[in-house]
């Protein structure tokens, strides 16, 4: 039963979070208050995080389950569920949920945020929380065989593990039959099929020719990031780590969400000249991952290999061709730095300028031919048109962003309603479409290829006049960096495919002692069942190319 009580005025879309009102509206649920670096954080009982995220969610405008963290301390297990406001995501709370080390035991918020399912169980997967009320709390990662939790203080590396593998087994379960014994059939998409977009297995149930049951199968790439960046010193090891996650590549944007998160956790204030550098290559990352989504959708709709593909694939060589000049990589980028970029514009600048301006001038005439060849097709608007329909509180549920989040009309984009960079400074709009479906994806897509095109020209136009005195690509740094213990902060960009969010708590050390990556491929295809239950297996696979996931971002 509830015990919160109503404050005197409502809480909801107020401009920032009114904290005492928001522990009133708690009432006896809240055992504590912590500060982190961008939000208020409310330590709650285990046995109420239902009601305490039904009451947010509810009463206070907290829509957005964001992430969830969890850890072991050396005294207690604690989850951490970051909130924000769909309507304003500079709107945040943290709360904080402690269970004793004895008994991990934590009430699910999954009856609250249809989000939570996978979240909950990765932290049950590699930390060891249990949650109570939670659907299906398995290991989403690692396989269902393995001993021990990873990130558990008394996990013992040295182990022996063994995956079983049932050669013989019968996949026809008893549950996956209906009642009446009919048609069903239980079909394995993936995981090495070209559809897949990567080392992904979907284990799908078929009542006839439609699609009855869908759960898509992650951790074949799993590569222990989070982990690795725990083991890096924050000035100097973690940066070139970020590239390897969304390799679509939307390297640039990876960068700045640590960047994001470490430059708020050390005060570290980033240089103007910086920002303008950083904005315009996170938009030529955007215009790649964009266009690869773009040419692989093609792909799965129509099977079409040499004219569709090819055509993405040439423009977004053009687009990487600039980036190579810019970083001097092709994908594995390392290009900023915490407080900056490693070096300005590449001489001759003018050159360089030019050559941008070039393939920006070609962009409005490629498109055209992209909405020619695919969007005014008549195969691909039946295909796509009212399949994989994704409705906007849905979508919600599941903590969705980016173009899926926008393709239901969810006006949603960091860049705007959370500024950072200099996206504040110039001209461009958010791209919505209300159709909620793989149609909707794409267009929203192709769209911000529009966008960004628009604010790379501002950016050009900006550093071509800047005073050469004043282009300072870096803020002074000091060479280790030792963040106060304790600290917390959780910072996200607008990444290709949606919120790209870091978590990062200092232990006092050069390194940190927890680094949590929210991965908004792994929140999107979450909802895939959602989208795909009662239509067919080509109209999942539809759906599936819209999501835009990036396996290597998935796992992590």
């Amino acid at each position: 039963m509830s015990t919160h009580t109503e404050p005197d005025a409502p809480v909801t879309k107020t401009e920032g979070v009114d904290t005492d009102a928001i522990e009133a509206l708690l009432g006896d649920h809240v055992l504590d208050r912590e500060t982190h670096g961008n939000a208020e954080g409310f330590v709650v009982r285990a046995d109420a995080v239902q009601d305490v995220l039904q009451t947010l969610k509810d009463e206070a405008g907290f829509d957005h389950l964001s992430c969830l963290t969890a850890e072991e301390h050396s005294d207690r297990f604690e989850s951490i569920y970051h909130l924000k406001q769909y309507d304003d995501p500079t709107n945040e709370l943290s709360i904080i949920v402690p269970t004793s080390r004895e008994e991990p035991v934590s009430e699910s918020a999954e009856p609250v945020f249809r989000g939570a399912d996978w979240h909950e169980r990765e932290a049950y997967d590699l930390v060891g929380v249990q949650y109570e009320d939670h659907p299906n709390l398995k290991r989403i990662l690692l396989p269902e065989t393995w001993q021990g939790h990873p990130l558990g203080l008394d996990y013992n590396q040295d182990k022996p593990q063994i995956v079983t593998f049932d050669e013989h087994k019968n996949p026809l379960e008893e549950d996956h039959l209906n009642e009446e014994g009919g048609d069903t059939m239980f079909l394995n998409i993936g995981p090495h099929h070209p559809a897949t977009h990567g080392v992904l297995h979907i284990e799908t149930v078929l009542d006839g020719e439609q699609v009855a049951a869908v759960n898509p199968d992650v951790g074949y790439l799993h590569r222990c990031e989070e982990q690795m960046c725990q083991q890096g010193t924050y000035r100097y090891q973690i940066m070139p780590y970020p590239d390897r996650w969304d390799y679509g590549p939307g390297g640039i944007i990876n960068e700045w969400s640590y960047a994001r998160a470490a430059e708020d956790l050390a005060d570290i204030e980033v240089p103007e000249y910086a920002q303008v550098l950083r904005t315009m290559g996170a938009e030529m990352c955007r215009i790649t991952c964009h266009l690869l989504a773009t040419g692989t959708f093609a792909l799965d709709i129509y099977g079409d290999f040499t004219a569709i593909f090819m055509y993405a694939m040439q423009d977004r060589e053009k687009m990487q061709n600039l980036l190579e000049d810019l970083t001097g990589q092709r994908m594995m980028f390392n290009y900023l730095r915490l407080g900056g970029v490693v070096w300005d514009i590449p001489e001759p600048r003018e050159e360089y300028f030019e050559k941008v301006r070039d393939v920006l001038d070609e962009m409005p005439e490629r498109l055209e031919e992209y909405h020619d060849l695919i969007t005014s097709n008549e195969i691909f608007q039946s295909r796509c048109i009212d399949t994989g329909y994704l409705d906007p509180e849905t979508a919600k549920d599941y903590g969705v962003t980016g173009p899926v989040a926008r393709g239901s009309g969810i006006d949603y984009d960091l860049r705007r309603d959370d500024p950072y960079g200099y996206y504040d400074q110039l001209d461009w709009d958010v791209v919505t479409e209300d159709g909620g479906d793989n149609y909707s994806r794409l267009l929203v897509r192709l769209r911000e290829v529009e966008e960004s095109a628009r604010i790379i020209e501002q950016c050009v136009d900006l550093l071509e006049d800047w005073p050469e005195d004043e282009r300072d690509i870096q803020a002074n740094v000091p060479r280790t960096l030792k963040p106060e213990a304790g600290k917390e902060t959780y910072k996200a960009v607008e990444g290709a495919k949606g919120e790209l969010g870091i978590y990062i708590r200092s232990d006092g050390t050069e390194k940190p002692g927890r680094f949590k990556i929210r991965s908004p491929c792994y929140c999107n295809l979450a909802a895939l069942e959602e989208m795909s239950t009662g239509e067919y297996v080509p109209d999942l696979i539809a759906t599936l190319g819209s999501l835009d996931v990036i396996l290597g971002e998935v796992d992590r």
